[in-house]
């Protein structure tokens, strides 16, 4: 795709494209610590409320494939715009029903409608991004994601403290609604091959198509997502287990994902620059250190600074899997393939989580960390061989160093 002046152009998507996704990560951070509050006040044990709340990640996996084919038939916006209204939908009518039932299919819907919005944001800023200038506004959308992560949640609290849980709720509607109409002034796509024909393909004809890809760096996009979900799992897990408190670890976890937003613009630009491996490669390296030390850890400075250390290493990968599905997202097709791209990655946003529980029913807390480190190490060899593959970049930085 030419972008004449691709600077120009981001500045133009600023708004349209980071903005939304600032203002839903606000409302989205500020209520997600509620829905497993709201599972116990209707009764649920704390087993059932940690299902609920496990909902939302089944039902981004259930709406990774939909939303591809939904992004192809109607248009980015107009799905962004409709994932935002059915979310904020959702929100309210979370915040007041008295039925477990009730609460655990909105918390559902709200992770397919969250599955529908991300593909379709994703799918639009790999063809309105000229390639020399993709991995910064990639890792800039997932660094606004990361700010409107830190702040909801201290949002949420003041919320509750001067009003109640459903003023939370519905000031995270709002942010929705106001992401959807924003959304609305993102520029028309220039025309190419994906807009000005009709795709009549089936999604399982163009994933089948690139399945060599879906197997290969694919695996290693899932690998990396089940690096960052275990240490979101795995930190106050064993925080716990070393005797903090509530907050002792809830000041851990704010102060690392401060450390985790400092790096996702340079992060970009050094994919730009030097390729993607020079930010795959030592992201995972340093999370799988982070594994490996957290066993060595037993106070609440040490275990601080491993939560903060592994923050560094996850901040600098900022946008590294919406980067690489971009990279290797056909032109036709390209909808359906990155719901197939996302689903590898929502995989391994269940399972390191699931990992961490199984490894802990027959061994210690530690030995998953250990698993983990090992695993993630692994993911970093695995991507070592198969991003140079792909690296848009490679061909000209090897024709420039001739």
């Amino acid at each position: 795709m030419s972008a004449p002046d691709s600077s120009i152009r981001l500045r133009r998507l600023a708004l349209p494209i980071y903005g939304p996704t600032i203002l839903i990560s606000v409302g989205m951070g500020a209520v997600m610590p509620l829905v497993a509050l709201s599972a116990l006040d209707l009764g649920a044990s704390v087993t059932q409320a940690a299902i609920i709340v496990g909902l939302i990640g089944f039902g981004q996996l259930m709406g990774d494939l939909p939303a591809g084919a939904l992004a192809q038939r109607f248009g980015e916006k107009r799905v962004l715009l409709a994932a935002c209204v059915v979310e904020a939908a959702a929100l309210i009518a979370a915040s007041r029903t008295d039925s477990l039932l009730v609460l655990s299919a909105m918390v559902f819907v709200i992770g397919m409608s969250a599955a529908v919005f991300g593909l379709a944001r994703h799918a639009y800023l790999s063809e309105a991004v000229a390639a020399g200038f993709r991995a910064r506004a990639m890792s800039t959308l997932g660094g606004t994601f990361r700010i409107g992560g830190f702040i909801g949640p201290f949002v949420g609290a003041f919320l509750i403290e001067q009003h109640s849980f459903g003023a939370t709720y519905a000031f995270a509607a709002a942010t929705s609604l106001a992401g959807g109409l924003l959304s609305l002034a993102l520029p028309d796509l220039p025309a190419s091959r994906t807009t000005t024909t009709p795709e009549k393909r089936s999604m399982w004809s163009v994933l089948a198509e690139h399945r060599r890809v879906l197997a290969t760096l694919g695996i290693g996009v899932l690998l990396i997502v089940i690096a960052r979900a275990s240490r979101q799992a795995i930190i106050p897990l064993w925080a716990e287990h070393q005797g903090l408190d509530a907050t002792a670890t809830s000041l851990i976890f704010g102060i690392a994902a401060g450390v985790d937003m400092l790096l996702f613009y340079p992060g970009g630009a050094i994919m730009d620059r030097f390729g993607r491996m020079w930010v795959a490669l030592p992201a995972m390296l340093v999370m799988g250190a982070g594994f490996l030390l957290l066993p060595m850890s037993g106070t609440a400075v040490a275990i601080g600074l491993v939560a903060c250390f592994m923050g560094l290493g996850n901040g600098i990968s900022s946008g590294i899997v919406l980067t690489l599905g971009a990279d290797v997202a056909p032109d036709e097709g390209r909808r359906q393939f990155l719901g197939g791209w996302r689903l590898c990655g929502d995989l391994g946003g269940v399972a390191g989580p699931g990992l961490i529980s199984l490894v802990s029913l027959v061994f210690p807390l530690g030995a998953a960390a250990i698993a983990l480190g090992l695993i993630t190490w692994f993911g970093a060899a695995w991507l070592a061989k198969w991003v140079p593959v792909y690296d848009p970049a490679r061909e000209p930085r090897e024709k420039a160093a001739v």
